[in-house]
């Protein structure tokens, strides 16, 4: 029995000894003639293997608008010329941002940005006096100027570092930009030369099925007047994909920031509405709670239906100012055909009594009311912005155009009409544009905006100071933008 079983495992032994000379062969012959491995994979592999953040971008603006000079320069001190009409804005600035992040390395990678802006023609008020938006916002040695807020800069754009330790998630602390969503509340308006950037913590998590949760907390934004504001902003954002191109999103934004470097744009001039207190003292700290559906359903490869419905509240938190209390809603919808889309929209920032509006102090305002910028600041009784959009697409390139039925909430006052709420229109505007993506690196673009005004909006009932038609008015306005652009 014993032998008959040596007989029958004999040619299992055979093979076995054969395999194992042989891997022992292969073993001896490959440390004799293969090359060594390679060497541990090593930081500067990480920083060689990174991603390039540079890029070129040179831009014309032309403004035209009507109305007359500011009536004081930024120190305060009366403005000689203010009698005279506003001069048209040329101004041609070229944006360099460069840049890199390194690949991981033990689940870390770095990113640094600078950034220059250069003033090649300087026939414009950069509006760099500390305040965001507001009719003192001017630059003092062009103030003869229409606005165009590209002010000369030279900085630390971005500068964090990225840890990928846990599955699905990146930790980022430093400087970045942010864009959440369509950007109407966090973005880096990217549109204009100097960025938004935020100092903080943000925590991307894609842990659960079809959702991205983000959370950050924020000490210090840079604004596109290149002024920083310090304080604290807390951020959450998630996002629940409904299928690719549909997603339902619940968003929280708490700004214990007390001066946003709007000025009285939010509450009026001087102590209106506010018991004697200076209103351009009153605390800007806010919060933003809402919810947003929006997507592109499919019917088949050449037919969709586009869809948007958004609500949000705003109201004071911390030691914000009271009167901060209005609420939001954007409702919309429309079609696509092959390469063309169209769509209807309407949205809503809602007034509280003209005593304070709606308010977007951290997205990119300048998408929204239209490009020409006169909205980036929510008058006090409030915007209803009804919209028409449509886009087409052809090779290379795509067109853009739109049409804003831009009204109030609630009546205002207007020039000359004394004490009476008497306007509702503050004007129409339409937009056009045409971008080439010439290839990867190089892309071009021409825009045009027209703001014609309706009502002539005051920003007081004080006839004495609507008399010179100036405070407050949306004046007719006229913008032409010429952009080329290279990216690596």
């Amino acid at each position: 029995m014993q032998n008959t079983l040596v007989t029958k495992n004999w040619p299992i032994k055979t093979i076995t000894l054969a395999t194992l000379l042989a891997i022992s062969t292969l073993n001896s012959a490959y440390a004799e003639d293969a090359p060594a491995p390679e060497d541990e994979y090593t930081f500067m592999d990480a920083v060689k293997e990174g991603k390039n953040l540079t890029s070129f971008r040179l831009r014309y603006e032309a403004v035209e608008q009507d109305g007359a000079q500011p009536p004081t320069f930024a120190n305060g001190t009366a403005n000689p010329t203010a009698a005279q009409e506003l001069k048209d804005a040329d101004a041609l600035t070229v944006r360099s941002l460069i840049g890199w992040q390194t690949a991981p390395y033990h689940n870390f990678s770095i990113a640094a940005q600078l950034i220059n802006v250069t003033k090649l023609i300087d026939n414009f008020n950069d509006s760099t006096n500390n305040i965001l938006v507001n009719g003192a916002s001017n630059q003092s040695r062009n103030i003869e100027y229409a606005k165009v807020i590209d002010p000369s800069y030279t900085g630390l754009n971005q500068l964090y570092i990225d840890w990928t330790g846990v599955k699905n998630t990146r930790v980022r602390l430093g400087r970045q930009q942010v864009n959440l969503d369509n950007v109407r509340f966090i973005g880096d308006i990217g549109f204009r030369q100097v960025m938004q950037v935020f100092d903080g913590v943000s925590v991307l998590n894609k842990s659960l099925p079809d959702t991205e949760i983000f959370a950050a907390h924020f000490e210090k934004v840079t604004q596109i007047t290149t002024e920083q504001r310090d304080g604290n902003l807390e951020v959450a954002n998630i996002k629940y994909r409904i299928s690719p191109t549909e997603s339902l999103v619940g968003y929280g934004y708490l700004s214990n920031i007390n001066q946003l470097g709007f000025g009285n744009a939010w509450f009026g001039a001087g102590a209106l509405n506010n018991a004697g207190v200076p209103n351009i003292n009153a605390d800007q700290s806010n919060k933003i709670f809402g919810l947003r559906l929006d997507g592109t359903r499919p019917f088949s490869p050449n037919f969709r239906a586009h869809y948007t419905a958004e609500y949000a509240k705003q109201s004071d938190y911390a030691d914000g100012d009271k009167r901060i209390d209005a609420h939001y809603y954007k409702i919309g919808g429309g079609l696509g055909f092959d390469s063309f889309n169209f769509r209807v929209d309407q949205e809503l920032l809602s007034s509280n009594d003209n005593e304070y509006a709606f308010q977007t102090p951290f997205g990119t305002n300048h998408l929204f009311q239209g490009w020409v910028d006169k909205f980036l600041a929510t008058p006090r009784s409030g915007i209803k912005d009804t919209f028409i959009t449509a886009t087409y697409a052809w090779g290379n390139f795509l067109f853009f155009a739109d049409y804003h039925f831009i009204n109030a909430d609630e009546d205002f006052n207007t020039v000359g009409g004394g004490t009476a709420t008497n306007g509702d229109k503050y004007g129409k505007e339409w937009n056009v544009a045409a971008t080439w993506n010439i290839d990867k690196n190089w892309m071009t673009k021409v825009e045009y905006g027209k703001f014609t005004e309706d009502d002539r909006y005051a920003a007081t009932p004080n006839v004495a100071n609507n008399v010179a038609g100036n405070r407050g008015r949306f004046h007719d306005t006229e913008k032409l933008w010429l952009t080329a652009m290279y990216t690596f």
